[in-house]
């Protein structure tokens, strides 16, 4: 059963269609490789979940990819871009900033599942969701420090109160890839199953919660989520040391060394 109210028109990296009648798909459409982020699919992802609390049909969501991947994050040539222009920088910052706190508020339960890789703004589509399944053999990376900027994103918010600092700390500084199987073992997401299992049992749970108390059940996320806003001025401080990174030359020499393939030379006597 697909659907595609005047709502969700506008979007154009993103496609909606309904698994149950009260659960909205939303189906990451990247013309890109493995998923990742061009700028269009970035600020829709910030948006979106305004559009989903406002839509009085939905009482659960579902956020999964389009083939094998889930996201692998940002368009590096785009970022390439923030790193020199003030006025994209703050745009990007922005969107990841919204993209975070939307999902946050939006009362609706969310339903995250992955399959391939979640990286970077995708693994943040991930392990936001209220629920967040994955491939035991999905591949992630917060890979920040991958290219020399901070772990801000979504990061600072939410990983120490999931897996615990010494996870985090290691993950977040070593920027090391795990797979879903780990994740769900150092309890950074809900569940990790068979490639195969991923969507049907992401339908089934969304499903469920589309048929639950609808205002017992936002009460609840609204109130466990206080939690994770107890963290806000952590999450801002992170966003904002990320953003002048990339304005830095560690986030210029990270980017071009991941685009031009060749390992970082980054200065030891950063003055930092």
């Amino acid at each position: 059963m697909s659907e595609s109210p005047d709502r969700y028109s506008r979007y154009s990296r993103l496609k909606f269609d309904r698994p149950h009648p009260r659960v909205l798909r939303i189906t990451l459409n990247s013309p890109l490789k493995m998923g990742a982020m061009d700028a269009q699919m970035h600020r829709e992802v910030s948006e979106v979940w305004a559009d989903v609390d406002a839509d009085d049909s939905v009482n659960a969501v579902i956020v999964t990819g389009d083939g094998k991947s889930f996201s692998a994050g940002g368009d590096l040539n785009h970022e390439r871009k923030v790193c020199d222009d003030y006025a994209l920088r703050m745009q990007a910052m922005t969107e990841s900033r919204n993209l975070v706190y939307g999902m946050l508020n939006c009362r609706k339960p969310i339903v995250g599942a992955a399959r391939g890789w979640a990286v970077g703004a995708g693994l943040a589509l991930l392990i936001l969701a209220d629920v967040s399944i994955a491939s035991k053999t999905a591949m992630f990376s917060d890979g920040h420090l991958k290219i020399g900027v901070a772990a801000g994103d979504h990061a600072a918010i939410v990983w120490p109160l999931l897996c615990g600092m010494a996870k985090a700390k290691y993950y977040l500084m070593t920027a090391e890839n795990f797979s879903g199987e780990e994740a769900e073992r150092m309890n950074l997401i809900s569940l990790a199953l068979d490639d195969d299992k991923v969507e049907g049992r992401a339908i089934e749970v969304a499903a469920r919660l589309a048929e639950s108390a609808p205002a017992g059940l936002r009460w609840t996320k609204q109130a466990l989520n206080h939690w994770i806003r107890q963290a806000a001025p952590i999450f801002d401080a992170s966003l904002a040391l990320e953003f002048i990174g990339f304005a830095g030359p560690e986030g210029k020499e990270g980017i071009d060394a991941f685009l031009q393939k060749r390992r970082p030379s980054f200065d030891p006597d950063s003055p930092v």
